[in-house]
């Protein structure tokens, strides 16, 4: 379903040698996806990391991955941490920065721009350094939605509505969030929310047929999925073990 993005030469935009950053699909430029797998959005280096150390620094795990805990701490700290010197040229500090972000987890614009932004650079200075990452293919929003969409619908079970919802949050313009969400067709996703009460029916099992109604169909609620649908798939999935349930109405659950 993903769109796939060649990735640009691994040169850094300035010339010089660079950490392995990543493209939205989660992969360096050769293809060899890097890092520790897992579920958080704070990247980090991976291996050996720097210094010996591998993937710590501050006392703070730093995993790559879609979805989960940021980096916290004021920006004289976070500076400290990354060993970005507090003073010189703003436009080195801007591209190292990206960089490192961008070394073992994909990043939006937006995300970045926000990180730029905490770390007091100026905003002219951001715009240049990051359409220029644009151009050689380490920022490309349209594939980080893909791979989002992908990754979190057969990894957590999302709806499309939910995926929408989270790309926002990144900073994923509308069109773009649109495009992505809407390879979903609403047949594909009838069936995973069929796969994800089928996993949990059992659970339920014991509880009276209100309370598993109840259950079932609020977690589909909470991974976005229509009150219609969840409804649908949960009576049908009851019925199949032999529930009556036939004078269920259709309330909000």
């Amino acid at each position: 379903m993903t769109r796939r993005t060649d990735w640009a030469d691994r040169a850094d935009p300035t010339g010089r040698s660079r950490p392995e950053a990543v493209g939205p699909d989660g992969r360096t430029p050769d293809g060899v996806a890097p890092g520790v797998p897992g579920d958080d959005e704070s990247g980090g280096p991976h291996g050996g990391g720097r210094g010996g150390r591998s993937g710590r620094a501050g006392g703070r795990r730093r995993r790559g991955g879609f979805g989960g805990q940021q980096d916290s701490g004021s920006p004289s700290s976070s500076r400290a941490e990354d060993g970005e010197p507090p003073t010189g040229d703003p436009a080195e500090r801007a591209r190292g920065i990206c960089l490192r972000l961008l070394t073992g987890t994909p990043r939006t614009r937006r995300q970045l721009a926000d990180a730029l932004r905490k770390r007091e650079i100026p905003d002219d200075v951001a715009e240049e350094v990051l359409s220029r990452f644009e151009e050689v293919g380490l920022i490309n929003d349209e594939a980080f939605a893909d791979a989002w969409v992908e990754s979190r619908h057969h990894g957590r079970g999302l709806a499309r509505r939910a995926l929408a919802r989270e790309l926002r949050t990144k900073g994923v313009d509308s069109a773009v969030i649109d495009e992505a969400v809407g390879q979903l067709d609403a047949d594909q996703e009838e069936a995973t929310a069929r796969e994800l009460v089928a996993r949990k029916l059992r659970s339920t099992r014991g509880l009276d047929r209100d309370k598993r109604l109840r259950r079932l169909a609020g977690m589909l609620a909470r991974k976005g999925y229509a009150e219609g649908m969840a409804l649908r798939v949960v009576r049908q999935a009851l019925e199949e073990e032999g529930e009556d349930t036939e004078e269920l109405g259709y309330e909000t659950y």
